[in-house]
């Protein structure tokens, strides 16, 4: 017999049940509320002043945020309604009116075709089921020459460094999906139907403390992962920049896509 609660919940649900008792601290995260991704995207939107927003993926509302004051309407699209409370709440703090929420799926996209003038997600194609599936609604639901930005974490292109980190990953929050690697990113997109117009890589530096704590990683989790770290090879700590404090750093990819 399977042991109690294993097997019995959907890929989605374990991800709710992850994030939701850690909406707020989502909101309040400094890694999420800014870095430089963040400020390319409010270039964006300001020069583009889209009608319609949708924020897809919204965890902690930060691309809300940051694209309300340009915006006419953003509408802020997650799975968990514990996280969109969050969200709701503290565009309110902000005088934030139009910022609507929407609970739901990435594959399947509760929206009329053609309805958003752009579309921006950051942080959370990493755990969707199916990111082609996703890809291709984002490519029905927007406008004929609308804008898309995704925002994620990215894995090496080397099998090594890749393995190391989808299983830190996994160690640290079940829910994890895969970290795409920038090749694999460019031919989901394309296949939905995207031109890449433009990418920008970045590094972001994790301080593992609270990069544990925010998701609340069991502390044989934690254990583990550092003991995957003290175990890597040189190339992999160069490649992630360990530090004593089991401190790293990861790539991110922002990709700029128009309709093919």
């Amino acid at each position: 017999m399977a042991a109690e609660g294993a097997g019995v919940r959907s890929h989605e649900a374990h991800v709710v049940e992850m994030f939701g008792p850690q909406a707020a601290a989502y909101v309040a995260s400094a890694v999420h509320a800014r870095g430089a991704d963040l400020d390319a995207l409010k270039a964006l939107v300001e020069e583009a002043r889209p009608a319609r927003l949708l924020d897809l993926g919204c965890g902690g509302g930060h691309v809300s945020f940051t694209a309300a004051p340009f915006a006419g309407e953003v509408v802020a699209y997650d799975l968990s309604e514990d996280m969109l409370g969050a969200v709701a709440a503290e565009a309110k703090a902000r005088g934030l009116a139009n910022i609507a929420t929407r609970q739901g799926v990435a594959e399947r996209l509760p929206f009329a075709d053609g309805s958003f003038d752009m579309v921006a997600s950051r942080y959370s194609a990493h755990h969707w089921r199916n990111v082609p599936q996703a890809l291709a609604e984002v490519r029905r639901v927007v406008k004929a020459g609308g804008q898309v930005v995704m925002m994620d974490v990215i894995a090496p292109e080397w099998p090594v460094a890749d393995t190391f980190l989808q299983t830190v990953e996994l160690l640290r929050d079940p829910s994890h999906g895969r970290d795409y690697s920038p090749s694999e990113w460019s031919r989901i997109a394309e296949e939905a139907g995207f031109r890449v117009v433009r990418t920008a890589h970045r590094r972001l530096r994790l301080e593992f403390a609270s990069w544990v704590a925010r998701i609340r990683t069991p502390e044989l989790h934690v254990a583990a992962i550092r003991s995957l770290m003290a175990g890597a090879s040189a190339d992999v700590a160069t490649h992630f920049e360990f530090e004593a404090d089991g401190s790293f750093s990861i790539d991110t990819l922002t990709l700029e896509l128009e309709t093919a």
